[in-house]
């Protein structure tokens, strides 16, 4: 940018009477000075991530009795987000390998070992999958005050109904589909693995998490893995199944960059988001369970900034990043349902309570449907006033969106 403004500027000098050979002479040494500056920046830079992942290969080797901490974990993921394609191509060990965690620890997925790591397990489990440029840490709460709105929701649905919490870490830069299909495969060994015969799964996926798994469900139940017969719900928290207008609109503002020479270096800045950023712009699309997969039963959760979800900013914005209409989108045509919460940001759907409590309603009408159904009936006269034709209201929520 900086070139391109500097040779448009000595352009105009060079054809001013008396000043053409002066301008041209001062060029010459600009652009020697300004070449050398921006190769040291760009080699500075380039060593730096050279030297970062020396130093996570160390880290690896060296198995190091503790984690780094969060604020290291997340910088490393968040890098990985808007770059995580460019690393794993590349090979630099920055790039985040796909494990299954838990408690901070990666999990071994052989049987011997897994039942070393997990001793008292029982037959449920639950997988939290976080979104783009995130990790497993941001599943806890910031806050631990007693009385507080929010919640782990992996420690409390273990006390509440006894489900073993397993959280994925994983490249967020990456297509979706290829994080789909290399999940797939690791739940493929996790549940041949398993303590105990018979498990019973769960999944809940945060913003690019629910695309990944429900991605990774019909990737596995179109190629006859086993796991999905164990998977009993999925539930997907703000996932853009129709896409995020935070995307479209980099989208566009990229390709109005590229309109200009000035601007043009911006663009190909911009241009160099991960393919899994850009996989977001138009989502995947709503979500379609696989002929054999029919029995998993499907959740959608949406959020809303307005305090009434059927408001029109509240429509029109969603969550701040995802709107509702694309977070509780669905094409299925058995078990599904979906629910809006009010006063509620992007990532805040991670810890809210009335998240939590909606979530926890889900999983025990498992093993209850008629008692749920039960609820829903009771609920239904309190809400009437605010339901619109074929939605249900949700405990804690302003309204909800449909539930057949």
């Amino acid at each position: 940018m900086h070139q391109t403004i500097a040779t448009g500027s000595f352009s105009v000098l060079r054809r001013l009477p008396l000043l053409g050979g002066p301008a041209r002479l001062v060029q010459i040494v600009h652009d020697g000075i300004v070449g050398g500056v921006y190769q040291a920046i760009h080699l500075t830079s380039g060593v730096l991530l050279d030297a970062a992942a020396v130093i996570e290969e160390r880290r690896l080797r060296q198995a190091p009795a503790q984690e780094p901490g969060r604020l290291a974990t997340r910088a490393h993921s968040a890098l990985n987000g808007v770059f995580g394609d460019h690393l794993a191509a590349t090979d630099n060990r920055l790039a985040i390998a796909m494990t299954l965690r838990h408690q901070g620890t990666a999990l071994p997925l052989d049987g011997g070992s897994l039942r070393a790591a997990l001793p008292d397990t029982g037959r449920r489990l639950c997988l939290f999958i976080h979104g783009l440029a995130c990790d497993e840490s941001s599943w806890r709460p910031r806050s631990t005050a007693a009385g507080a709105a929010e919640v782990d929701f992996a420690r409390q649905l273990q006390a509440d109904l006894g489900y073993t919490p397993l959280h994925l870490r994983y490249n967020s830069g990456l297509p979706i589909d290829r994080n789909a299909r290399e999940l797939a495969v690791l739940l493929e060994r996790l549940i041949a693995a398993w303590p105990q015969p018979d498990s019973e799964m769960i999944i809940v996926g945060h913003s690019m998490g629910g695309l990944v798994a429900i991605a990774a469900c019909g990737h596995a139940a179109a190629t006859g893995m086993n796991w999905p017969q164990a998977t009993r719900m999925l539930i997907g928290l703000g996932a853009p199944q129709l896409g995020s207008p935070l995307e479209r609109f980099g989208h566009l503002v990229t390709s109005a960059l590229q309109a200009s020479k000035v601007t043009l270096p911006l663009a190909r800045i911009a241009a160099a988001r991960s393919q899994g950023i850009r996989d977001l712009r138009q989502g995947p699309g709503a979500a379609q369970a696989h002929p054999t997969a029919r029995h998993i039963a499907y959740r959608f959760l949406g959020g809303s900034l307005a305090e009434d979800v059927e408001h029109r900013f509240g429509r029109l914005f969603g969550d701040g990043l995802v709107t509702l209409g694309s977070a509780t989108a669905q094409a299925i045509a058995d078990d599904v349902q979906t629910a809006a919460l009010g006063r509620l940001g992007h990532m805040a759907l991670l810890t809210d309570a009335r998240v939590y409590r909606q979530i926890s309603r889900w999983v025990a009408a498992l093993d209850d449907p008629p008692a749920a159904a039960a609820d829903d009936r009771v609920l239904a006269p309190a809400c009437a006033a605010t339901r619109p034709v074929g939605r249900d209201c949700v405990p804690g929520a302003s309204s909800s969106a449909s539930d057949p």
